[in-house]
């Protein structure tokens, strides 16, 4: 009984799928994302489970406006380099690729340093105005016609009381001064950036500080946040914060689904523009069809479209912030938090990420890279690291090179603006 009822089962799935089995020669990959056999088989039976359980709703004939823009995203540091070769030579790299996007942290601790008001950096010992590395940013960005997704976060020690004993991402105490920051940054740069993201993964630690996390603070952050941009700039985007995909229960690490029914209930919902999720595929490759809630896979953004269509919200887009499969190599001792692929399953992947969203997920807009590289390698024994496109003295990776071969192509397509 239990084959027969995962055989109809895959019926369904065959006839509702469109297109999976076009993503590759390998059927069972394109609707389990796993390569090997014996995980494919078991991925078959719970890809044909889950066809018994309620299935989003996606509403895929509301087709939002901001998710009609080109997809090729990638998150970099820039403002770690230090030399500005360093910083043209990394976005003339992005640009020759095909990217069209980057999401750029503008940490308020880097730029309003010292004091409210105060935007040179002393830190150094002597003065340095803390803004002209993000101008140069932002030139380099105009010279090579790339949109910035400014991601705004970080504040500095002076905005709390209690400095950063609760953590150096902890909320300030007053979101009115972070709603200064944030007029102050959108319009130094009204020409030039559009963009704005509010935090990053205020769903778990230690994204919210040294304390347990709470959607009615963030919400209340973020609407406040929303109205600088707004009053600043009307004609700006506002994008939330990604929230971190979990399963944990905790007031430290608390589920995205449960945190973001939580915003919708603080107001959330009228205070950003685009709906912003993480699009880690972990364990899985990007053609996992599998929906469980309770495993983190590349669809998962599935999930947060059926909240957002239950608070009649399918007019937004949903930008993904990350995306990304993690390249540990095989004779590391580090634990493989992020999941673990070979550096040529992750130049095969990435693609067919990109592929998938322009597929099936038409609410889907932008979706970021994690990452193009990091400005030296003192990070090398944390497995996160492995993420990168490139190594810090710019040796790219097998990556780069697929990523900018399936932009080329659909260029070539005319398939993307």
């Amino acid at each position: 009984m239990r084959l027969l009822v995962a055989l109809v089962s895959l019926i369904v799935v065959s006839a509702n799928i469109n297109g999976s089995f076009g993503y590759t020669d390998n059927w069972a990959f394109d609707l389990t994302g796993e390569e090997n056999l014996s995980a494919q088989i078991r991925g078959l039976g719970q890809l044909g489970g889950g066809y018994l359980r309620q299935r989003p709703d996606l509403a895929p004939e509301s087709i939002p406006t901001m998710a009609n823009v080109s997809p090729f995203g990638i998150n970099t540091f820039l403002e770690q380099e230090v030399e500005l070769h360093k910083r043209e030579r990394q976005m003339q790299l992005i640009s020759d690729a095909g990217f069209g996007w980057i999401r750029q942290e503008f940490p308020w601790a880097d730029i309003e340093v010292h004091a409210k008001g105060d935007f040179d950096d002393r830190r150094s010992g002597s003065s340095v105005d803390a803004w002209s590395k993000y101008d140069h940013i932002v030139g380099l960005a105009r010279q090579y016609d790339i949109e910035i997704i400014a991601r705004l976060s970080s504040p500095p020690e002076w905005a709390r009381d209690s400095g950063n004993v609760q953590g150096a991402f902890a909320p300030p105490d007053s979101y009115t001064d972070f709603a200064d920051y944030v007029s102050t940054l959108v319009e130094r740069y009204e020409h030039d950036v559009s963009y704005y993201q509010i935090w990053n993964e205020p769903n778990i630690y230690p994204e919210w500080g040294e304390q347990p996390v709470s959607p009615e603070d963030y919400s209340e952050l973020l609407c406040v946040a929303y109205q600088a941009v707004k009053d600043t700039n009307a004609d700006a985007i506002v994008l939330s914060a990604a929230l971190a995909p979990t399963v944990s229960l905790t007031d430290r690490d608390l589920n995205d689904f449960i945190y973001l029914e939580r915003m919708y209930k603080a107001g959330a919902g009228e205070c950003f523009d685009i709906m912003s999720v993480q699009g880690y595929g972990l364990w899985s490759g990007p053609t996992d069809h599998r929906m469980r809630p309770g495993v983190i896979n590349f669809a998962r953004n599935e999930y947060i479209r059926d909240i957002m269509v239950g608070h009649n919200d399918e007019d937004k887009a949903i930008w993904i912030s990350e995306m990304n499969w993690n390249a540990l190599p095989s004779d590391s001792n580090m634990h493989a938090t992020y999941g673990q692929v070979t550096l040529e399953q992750q130049a095969r992947w990435a693609p067919l990420a990109y592929e998938r969203v322009s597929s099936e997920w038409p609410w889907i807009g932008v979706v970021n890279f994690w990452y193009f590289k990091r400005a030296s390698d003192t990070e090398v024994n944390q497995s996160w690291y492995y993420f990168r496109m490139a190594d810090p003295d710019f040796k790219l990776m097998p990556v780069y090179y697929s990523v900018k071969d399936y932009i080329d192509s659909r260029d070539n397509q005319g398939s993307f603006d």
